[in-house]
């Protein structure tokens, strides 16, 4: 520059700032100006699900092939211990799991806890029944789960294989009055088996490990199976339903059925029962109080208390 003259557009000393320079420029394009609208850039967040498998509409969980980590942490960790009747949790009213923790570390850490202890153990399991207080059942049945079972007694139970399913908040909505008779267990009441009526053909919905919705409809013991865990959600055992003279241990299983009393009536009886099967004395033959009963955990016959339902994690 030439002596003598002064350049503004230039800060004059280190002191000057770079917000008195943009003050003090007005170029054509106005971008430095202090008036000047600034334009938003609005970005999207896409929704990463951090779900370890995908599930399907009727349910059926597939696991990633690359959750090998997720199952090193449960190693690490050591499975929970399935509690046993007279552990105050499994008579609680189990709490809705908030939609947007499914895809949490520790609501997908407990689904595949919960598949891996019934992979090896039973047909189903309840979150409450490993001390989690989540509305969340797993089901499942395999062939090598009924190799233990006679032909005849597979159809008359309407028992076929089905890959694993994960429900979360799950409904159960019976599809009919049907109904059939069949001896429980249950792996919080060890040892033991008792008869239970049970809805032959039932509608589950609620959301799949990934949030996604499910809605489909099981029957013959797949049916039995999700009532039972929905019972489990509800703080209820087979316990409760069943016919309290049929109760026995496990290697008692094939004694006959106790016979016709005056008290209790006719002898129950295994297999499908009529909507309005009852004896002389106007007992159910099946030893209980019939379909309303039945419907109980739907709250249409006994009232076990609504739904809890929470905003917060169960974990909290």
């Amino acid at each position: 520059e030439k002596a003598g003259k002064k350049n503004f557009n230039v800060p004059s000393t280190p002191l000057d700032t770079m917000a008195s320079f943009a003050a003090s420029r007005t170029p054509v394009t106005g971008a430095f100006h202090r008036n000047a609208p600034r334009r938003r850039h609005i970005r999207r967040i896409r929704h990463i699900s951090c779900a370890y498998g995908e599930s399907q509409k009727d349910g059926t969980w597939v696991e990633k092939s690359q959750n090998a980590f997720g199952k090193l942490i449960n190693v690490a960790k050591g499975q929970k211990e399935i509690v046993q009747a007279g552990t105050p949790c499994l008579r609680d009213i189990a709490l809705e799991v908030p939609l947007s923790d499914i895809d949490s570390a520790k609501i997908q850490e407990l689904v595949q806890e919960m598949l891996t202890i019934c992979r090896g153990r039973g047909v189903g399991l309840a979150a409450t029944q490993i001390g989690v207080p989540c509305r969340i059942f797993v089901m499942m049945d395999n062939e090598e789960g009924m190799s233990d079972v006679s032909p005849d007694a597979l159809r008359e139970r309407d028992r076929t294989p089905f890959h694993e399913k994960v429900v979360i908040n799950p409904v159960v909505t019976p599809m009919s009055n049907l109904s059939a008779a069949f001896f429980e267990g249950c792996l919080s009441v060890q040892g033991y088996r008792g008869l239970v009526r049970r809805y032959l053909e039932v509608r589950v919905t609620g959301f799949g490990g990934d949030g996604k919705k499910v809605d489909f409809v099981a029957k013959g013991w797949q049916a039995r199976i999700a009532q039972h865990e929905m019972d489990h959600l509800n703080g209820v055992l087979y316990v409760d339903r069943m016919d309290t003279r049929t109760f026995r241990r496990l290697d008692k299983i094939n004694e006959p059925m106790p016979p016709k009393h005056p008290e209790f009536g006719d002898a129950p009886r295994e297999g499908v029962c009529a909507a309005d099967d009852k004896n002389e004395k106007g007992k159910t033959t099946a030893g209980i109080a019939g379909v309303a009963d039945v419907e109980g955990f739907l709250g249409k016959g006994k009232k076990l208390g609504k739904r809890r339902k929470s905003g917060r994690s169960p974990f909290e």
